[in-house]
């Protein structure tokens, strides 16, 4: 028997579409790596959306151009381009889905292979040439975000096209947790918010209330493996939430089996995320390899882990 059909914690949102967004409108998509946008493009479709999208190139899944009304593919520094397209498609509301590497941008010949057109290079002119302001995610994803309002395009949470896939409070697959589990994840819950705060990662790895690794541009994934490594022996805990400032329209942290299957290889044992603000993929096939892994996948708030500190 699946940890779904056990378990009373196991429950979604009702599958309701809060966006005010007209239904037979037509609604852009940018879209950049994993499944995620192709399960936003299939949830626009089923409600009738006529659904344009754009996948960033060496990121966007091929089989986008299935999914959706109108595809086509786009260097994520051609912002002009961007928006250029969505305007000559009807698009006046969009939203993103799907991660970008950030690494990439550091690359070797990045720039050459990735030519930014005037758009960009006006719009981000104060990050990466006159140095004013950081490189942070929020703070290039929010001139990101201006720059498509300027242009008549508003950008919404891709949670509003589906909502069931933010996972609700409980125990999702395993165990309940031990003592010894539940301090590691308390003491991991504030350090993840400390550098949510600071725009660093969404991330941390521990054991034994100690910190092995922490998420950066690496993204969690590699955040995982790397405390794998640095704990042969196992058996730690990876605590993911929102940031403290968390905008639902970009950056929401998510996990899907691949997320599980990287826990497992390394030697986890528990993954803590955060209820009603982390995205999950693929839900049932999560908590299948969670139960064959031996892995415990629990999703608490804020106020729980409060409580408990407070009651310490």
């Amino acid at each position: 028997m699946s940890t779904s059909s056990r378990n009373p914690y196991w429950r979604h949102a009702k599958a309701t579409v809060p966006s005010p967004i007209d239904k037979s409108a037509t609604v852009g998509l940018l879209a950049g790596w994993g499944r995620f946008p192709i399960v936003i493009a299939e949830a626009m479709s089923q409600q009738g959306y006529r659904v344009v999208c754009l996948g960033i190139k060496d990121h966007a899944d091929p089989a986008l151009r299935d999914c959706c009304d109108e595809y086509c593919e786009v260097s994520g520094t051609r912002l002009g381009e961007q928006i250029r397209y969505f305007l000559r498609h009807g698009v006046t509301q969009a939203t993103m889905a799907g991660k970008v590497h950030k690494v990439k941008f550091f690359g070797k010949f990045f720039l050459l292979k990735n030519l930014p057109d005037w758009k960009a290079v006006n719009t981000f002119y104060h990050h990466f040439l006159s140095h004013k302001k950081d490189r942070r995610d929020d703070t290039l994803l929010a001139a990101f975000v201006e720059a498509y309002a300027q242009a008549g395009i508003t950008m919404v949470p891709a949670t509003d096209f589906s909502p069931n896939l933010l996972v609700q409070n409980g125990l999702l697959a395993g165990r309940r947790l031990s003592n010894t589990l539940r301090k590691d994840i308390e003491f991991g819950w504030r350090l993840a918010k400390a550098i949510g705060a600071q725009d660093i990662g969404q991330s941390v790895a521990v054991k034994g209330r100690a910190v092995l690794a922490v998420e950066a541009v690496e993204g969690t994934d590699e955040c995982i493996r790397r405390a794998g490594a640095l704990c042969p022996s196992g058996g730690f805990s990876v605590v993911k939430v929102a940031k403290p400032q968390q905008d639902m329209r970009f950056d929401v942290p998510t996990i899907g089996p691949g997320t599980v299957e990287t826990l497992a290889k390394a030697g986890g044992r528990v993954l803590a995320v955060e209820s009603e603000k982390t995205i999950v993929i693929d839900q049932q096939q999560v908590v299948d390899l969670a139960d064959r892994h031996n892995i415990t996948i629990v999703a608490t708030h804020r106020q729980q882990i409060e409580d408990r500190l407070d009651a310490a």
